[in-house]
Order: C-alpha cells, then structure tokens, then sequence
C-alpha cells in the first residue's frame, strides 16, 4: 500500500506497479469530456489568446504540473454561504478521453489519471513517457469515494454544466488501484487479450 501525496514526484510514480493500492492526499482536478475537448482546443492545439482563457491556463499548469486529474462527473450540493459538497464522485469511463489524454499528461506534465475501465495504447506511451499511472477508481463506489472529498476549493468552466465543469477539490486517502504503471504494464491490456485467447478456445 502506497499514500502519495499531490503534487507526485517522479520517483514515487516510478515505484508504482500494477495492483498496487494508492491512498491519494491533495488537491485534485475533475475532467471529462468537454474539459479535455476544450483544454486540447484553446490551451494544446492552439495558444490561448482570450484573457479568461489565459488566467484558466495559468491556474490548471499550477494546479496539474505533477497533479492527478480525475475522469468524474460530480453530484453536487450548493450551501447557504455559496460553497459546495460532493455528495456523490464516482468514476465515470475514461476510454472517451483516449484521444485526448496523451496530449493533456505531456502539456500539464500530469502524474496520474483517475477513472474507471482503464485507457489505450496512446495513453499507456504516455505514461511511460511522462511518466504518469493509471489509477482505478471504484465503480459504484460514488457515495463512498465522495467522503474522500473534504473540500471544494473551486470550479472551473460551469458553463459546461456540472458534471463536465472542472472541480478543484481537496482529498484524503482517495483509495485507488495501479491498473496501468509507467513500465508499459496494464491490466485491462491482458484481461483483454486472456479474453481473447479464451474466446478462440470457445469458438473451435
């Protein structure tokens, strides 16, 4: 068992293994969809030039340069004073950012990428690159992990709404499991391909 703490060194990446358990501590971006999309669009591809757009891409460099990003879409609860809660973070899939995910670990130079169900080849590259992990979140598991949220320092882009919006949000012991390290190993590669094998069995 491994307690890392956000932002993750090198060397304490390096030392993570497929199946090894993480309890993650510190501050911690969600991400879906039209967060990837967008970050690839105005910070990747093309030189932020909007003023909004420039302070956004300041603050997520700080925030993600050796920092963890989390594949979820959040249920939330506005308090009386104007802060939030989570009361719900599960894990959502994390395959649809397969496209994007490569290219948000280099420019942010991310550590770790939280989700569920695992991610492809490009994404495993980059983690050998980086290097960076792969971290298996609980499916299911959303109300249980929310109590890992102890604060909700800010969000970003809520015009996206708030299961796409960009949550900057404080944990401790967010337990999670190495499926995919940066020595090129991934569980969901070799349950794949015992799958595969087994199906060829099946099928003579």
């Amino acid at each position: 068992m491994h307690r890392l703490t956000v932002p993750i060194p090198d060397e304490a990446i390096r030392a993570l293994h497929v199946g090894d358990t993480v309890y993650l501590n510190g501050v911690i971006v969600t991400g879906r969809d039209a967060a990837h999309k967008y970050m690839i669009e105005h910070f990747i591809r093309n030189k932020p030039t909007d003023p909004a757009d420039i302070e956004l891409h300041e603050k997520l460099k700080e925030l993600l340069n050796g920092g963890v990003i989390y594949h979820c879409g959040p249920v939330v609860k506005k308090q009386e004073d104007g802060s939030w809660t989570f009361v719900a973070a599960g894990p959502t899939t994390s395959i649809r950012e397969e496209v994007y995910e490569a290219d948000v670990i280099k420019h942010f130079n991310l550590k770790g990428v939280i989700g569920k169900g695992g991610m492809g080849k490009r994404t495993l590259q980059a983690c050998m690159d980086q290097p960076a992990v792969y971290f298996h979140a609980i499916g299911g598991a959303a109300t249980l992990i929310a109590q890992s949220v102890k604060e909700v320092i800010d969000v970003f882009k809520l015009d996206f709404g708030v299961p796409e919006a960009m949550w900057v949000i404080r944990v401790e012991d967010f337990p999670v499991v190495v499926t995919m390290d940066s020595h090129g190993q991934s569980i969901h590669d070799n349950v794949q391909k015992a799958s595969e094998a087994r199906f060829k069995q099946l099928i003579r």
